[in-house]
């Protein structure tokens, strides 16, 4: 029987137990886990920041190798190394027109439910039934029981060291990335703007520095991750810690404001900061999700010069074509994700959620 790490119930720590896997439906795949990413998603959802119904198990930023497909797979075969990031549908208008992450039951499949759609669930314990199907893999487990839309084939040269690297992808590195890449698209000349240097945060300014964009501006309060930024092509950094956001990034634009702000931390008065600070004809993409219900405020005259909030899931990523970009970036040297992250064995991931928690550690990568 696998081993999985199990959260009991809201502000538990995680718990490493064996576990049973139900049996593959026709449509999922069963895969043995080589890493997992974590993600401040899964610690959300465990102190019960982010609403889903425990005991159950968490993860989904897993990497590894098919053990087994259902009868109507396609997408991959047994022995395939893959990578698992979010499912969808399939169905409706989001998922055909290419838009997965605009899936229209994105959060009762990936993160609310904790079950199949037919209520089902892929794990239990001796104890009983537990919640899992996260982001339609649980990948905190060594075996997994996975969608078959959750499945993106690695290249078949990806080496056992790039499958640990890559394992991020499968979240946190596209969302970051893809809100960049995907949706704002800034143009020859622009500046951009990104609040948070965390995972997220720092995959966005590496792939903004993929485009055409004169400055990428990185917003933090930890000194040491601000070095990391510049290292990594941030033409400034702003330490919040003794400096206004807004001031500071009207200063650097000469009172103009930035045409992007990807806001990564969640923080609701950092938002409304980036909403200040935008030019006008700015966007702020919105990707950092506070506790549930939270709000902001913002002058609704000063939105009117076509400045815009927009909402960003996931990087609205199709998945099984954005995550070859990024590989192929990692690759060239264009997107060093590796210098994120730190890897831990899967028996240490109560160290590695403390490390993430507490932003010792950008990008946590258990290794089973």
């Amino acid at each position: 029987m696998p081993t999985a790490a199990i959260v009991w119930k809201e502000g538990d720590s995680f718990s490493l137990e064996e576990i049973y896997l139900d049996e593959l439906r026709s449509d999922e795949v069963r895969v043995h886990l080589v890493a997992t990413g974590v993600c401040h998603t899964d610690l959300s959802a465990a102190n019960g920041s982010t609403p889903f119904p425990l005991p159950g198990v968490l993860g989904h930023e897993g990497a590894g190798i098919v053990e087994a497909v259902g009868t109507s797979v396609t997408r991959t075969k047994v022995g395939d190394r893959v990578l698992l990031s979010f499912t969808s549908c399939g169905r409706c208008a989001g998922c055909r027109n290419g838009h997965p992450a605009l899936c229209d039951s994105h959060l009762i499949l990936n993160l609310f439910g904790g079950r199949r759609a037919d209520g089902t669930t892929t794990l239990r314990h001796s104890s009983g039934e537990l919640n899992a199907h996260f982001f339609g893999q649980s990948s905190f487990s060594e075996t997994a029981v996975v969608d078959e839309r959750s499945i993106v084939v690695l290249p078949s040269d990806t080496t056992n060291d790039e499958l640990i690297i890559f394992a991020p992808l499968g979240c946190g590195f596209q969302t970051g990335a893809g809100a960049v890449l995907n949706v704002l698209r800034p143009e020859p000349g622009s500046t951009i703007a990104v609040t948070g240097a965390g995972a997220v945060g720092l995959a966005a300014a590496m792939a903004a520095r993929m485009t055409p964009a004169s400055r990428v501006i990185v917003i933090d309060r930890v000194q040491s991750r601000l070095e990391l930024a510049k290292q990594l092509g941030a033409s400034d950094v702003i330490d919040t810690s003794d400096n206004d956001l807004t001031s500071s990034l009207l200063d650097i634009t000469d009172g103009r404001g930035v045409d992007y702000v990807v806001e990564t931390t969640g923080n609701v008065g950092v938002l409304e900061a980036s909403v200040l600070s935008l030019a006008v004809g700015g966007t702020c993409a919105l990707i950092g999700a506070p506790r549930a219900g939270s709000t902001a405020a913002f002058d609704v005259n000063r939105m009117l010069p076509g400045r815009v909030i927009r909402g960003i899931t996931l990087g609205d990523s199709e998945p099984q074509t954005f995550i070859p970009v990024l590989i192929d970036a990692y690759r060239r040297g264009l997107f060093p994700i590796d210098r994120l992250e730190r890897v831990y064995p899967f028996a240490d991931i109560n160290a590695a959620a403390a490390d993430a928690a507490a932003g010792v550690t950008i990008k946590p990568v258990l290794v089973f």
